[in-house]
């Protein structure tokens, strides 16, 4: 095998960070909604789709990348209040630019919806960055193992009034009560919302799986036993996931543990193949696609969750592509899942152009 540095910028992050957000754009963005392919959407309750693996990976490569970036100020004699202020104020831009997105286009804040997808990746990162500040890796594990059977526990056993315990069901359980106790204004689903309150602790989780692959990244050994601990790693997540799935059911909504060790078993193990493939073997080249979406992955999301309203609401493009597809004799899903490659690639277009230009936009 090559040589590999951990201490260099790794660019199969990079790229593994670009390809989720990449195949975020592909499940949010189909020519209809009522004609998708079933793996391109989320699983109805319980159980997994390849849809519903993109969230919980961006939030295990956050984790990485905390503890990456960590590393690099610290060695450069980095005073830790600062940096936790940085933390602060970074979280804060990336919550505001969620609600933003909830607001866009019409900027109705009776209809405001507080939690969001942005909004719970500025809580982990948050909350993740200062654990990862503050305490060692042995630490970080019992805090995550004490998170995860706590969450399990307290979904089962806590009663719900009207309800009683141990109930899973959408919008009847532990979480989606208190979330209608502590969040104002409107849910995404009415009563309840997949980015509530207490299913933002297995989310932290989620993070927190990935400073272990990065604090593995930083040890002292060679890469090949880096490696192979990746994948170790990986696999015994996914079995326990899958175990725990027996008693806790794997469910992206409620975000369970179960779902939370599955998820980010598959992680550690595309990491593993990522870094195999291009820091070590040197397919860099490859990457290439995937290292421009992610040089300015949070940039580019909001890009793709704002340009709809101009491409699609206000000049028909959507409308015209899908339609005529689909009158032309195409298969509906198909021409669906066309048009989500082609936003993709017009989103490719302004990350193309930031990174030609050097311009990399810290959020």
């Amino acid at each position: 095998m090559s040589t590999f540095d951990s201490n260099k910028r790794l660019i199969s992050l990079d790229m593994l960070r670009g390809l989720t957000i990449a195949l975020m754009i592909v499940v949010n963005d189909p020519g209809s909604w009522e004609h998708i392919y079933w793996p391109l959407a989320h699983a109805e309750w319980h159980g997994i789709t390849i849809t519903d693996f993109v969230y919980p990976f961006f939030l295990f490569i956050v984790g990485v990348s905390i503890v990456l970036s960590s590393y690099k100020q610290l060695d450069a004699g980095a005073d830790k209040k600062k940096m936790r202020k940085k933390i602060w104020i970074r979280s804060i831009k990336i919550f505001a630019l969620g609600i933003l997105l909830n607001l866009f286009p019409d900027f109705n804040f009776a209809e405001l919806r507080i939690p969001g997808v942005l909004q719970r990746i500025a809580i982990v990162y948050l909350v993740c960055a200062h654990i990862f500040l503050a305490t060692n890796w042995k630490t970080q594990l019992k805090i995550a193992v004490s998170a995860l059977v706590g969450y399990w526990l307290a979904m089962m056993l806590i009663p719900v009034p009207g309800l009683g315990a141990g109930v899973l069901e959408p919008g009847k359980n532990l979480a989606a009560w208190i979330d209608s106790i502590v969040i104002p204004l409107r849910m995404w689903q009415g009563t309840w919302d997949p980015e509530g309150l207490l299913s933002t602790i297995p989310a932290i989780v989620t993070g927190m799986t990935g400073m272990f692959a990065g604090q593995l990244l930083k040890q002292d050994m060679e890469i090949e036993k880096k490696l192979n601990y990746l994948f170790l790693i990986g696999l015994l997540c996914v079995v326990g996931g899958y175990f725990w799935d027996l008693f806790f059911p794997i469910n992206k909504n409620l975000w369970t543990s179960s779902y939370v060790l599955f998820t980010s078993g598959w992680a550690f193990m595309a990491l593993a193949a990522c870094i195999l493939l291009v820091d070590v073997m040197g397919y860099d080249k490859s990457a290439k696609f995937g290292v421009i979406y992610g040089s300015n992955a949070i940039t580019v999301y909001v890009f793709a969750g704002m340009f709809p309203w101009l491409l699609n609401d206000i000049m028909g493009v959507r409308g015209f592509f899908y339609d005529g597809l689909v009158n032309a004799g195409m298969v509906p899903e198909l021409a669906s899942f066309l048009w989500s490659i082609v936003y993709t690639l017009i989103c490719f277009i302004p990350a193309y152009i930031l990174y030609k230009k050097k311009i990399f936009i810290k959020v």
